[in-house]
């Protein structure tokens, strides 16, 4: 099966840039999602699915999305691009 490239400056996909700021802000899955869980009070996300969403298997919605921003201190728009190049990039496999 053939990849479609993607086109230059089209940025990340979420789950890169998820994994290399949670790396560069020296948190590991399990603490991403611990802070996730105390900024927004709500402990239904684990380890677990950070880990889904840096695989690439789910991409995370608006609500966690704008936790990701405060958490990983990234702006929402780059997370929102980033979320657009990683659709368009499964879409291409």
């Amino acid at each position: 099966m053939l990849r479609r490239s993607v086109p230059e400056g089209a940025g990340e996909p979420i789950w890169d840039l998820m994994r290399r700021v949670r790396k560069l802000r020296g948190l590991t899955q399990y603490q991403l999602a611990d802070r996730l869980a105390e900024l927004s009070n709500n402990s239904s996300v684990s380890r677990d699915e950070v880990a889904r969403w840096e695989r690439g298997k789910r991409v995370p919605g608006p609500y966690w999305r704008q936790w990701l921003s405060v958490a990983l201190d990234v702006p929402s728009e780059q997370l929102l691009e980033a979320v657009r190049c990683g659709r368009t990039r499964r879409a291409s496999r």
